[in-house]
């Protein structure tokens, strides 16, 4: 298969394949993606966070005690703190952003879904979050795994990602393909 043959290059897919086949093996796949997808939103939204993983000046060691507290308190699998400060001790902590989205598109193509993004004005209520998802699924023929983000930027409409194709009705692309327009007119 052309996807799991390209999730397997690089370091990132190394390590999340490994990942995969041992949360596999172990029956911990959905636990595991639950912590990972958990870590990806910390590392997302907290500038420390960021910060810890990718300073030059914390040595492994403290990079790894810092992260395993973390994990500690969130109460994350042993499996994902194991792995976590595997990559800490060899100083891979910089690729944990790719790591996670690869194991969770090979999580995805493993249940048979496929993973789309949404971009909104304002947060989406769950009856359109469902009537987009069924739209999607229906259209794609598969599951569809929705994640939805909030650009005020957008003035209105929304953005569609789904694998390499988008499709972005947002008033702020209308606005700026009619500004085009009226520069050539011009």
């Amino acid at each position: 298969m052309a996807t799991e043959l390209s999730l397997t290059f690089g370091l990132a897919g190394r390590y999340s394949n490994a990942l995969f086949e041992l949360a596999r093996d172990q029956g911990e796949l959905d636990a595991v993606g639950k912590d990972l997808a958990a870590l990806g939103v910390l590392l997302k939204d907290s500038g420390e966070f960021e910060q810890l993983i990718s300073s030059p000046v914390l040595s492994r060691a403290q990079q790894g005690k810092a992260i395993d507290a973390l994990l500690n308190v969130a109460e994350a699998h042993d499996l994902v703190r194991k792995f976590v400060g595997l990559l800490a001790r060899n100083r891979r902590l910089y690729i944990l952003a790719q790591v996670i989205r690869i194991f969770r598109e090979r999580l995805a193509d493993h249940r048979g879904e496929v993973g789309a993004e949404v971009i909104s004005a304002r947060a989406l209520e769950a009856g359109q979050v469902e009537a987009l998802e069924s739209g999607l699924s229906k259209a794609l023929g598969r599951d569809v795994n929705l994640a939805s983000q909030v650009d005020q930027s957008l003035l209105g409409g929304l953005i569609v990602r789904v694998g390499s194709r988008m499709l972005d009705t947002s008033i702020r692309t209308q606005l700026h393909n009619l500004r085009l327009v009226m520069k050539g007119v011009g």
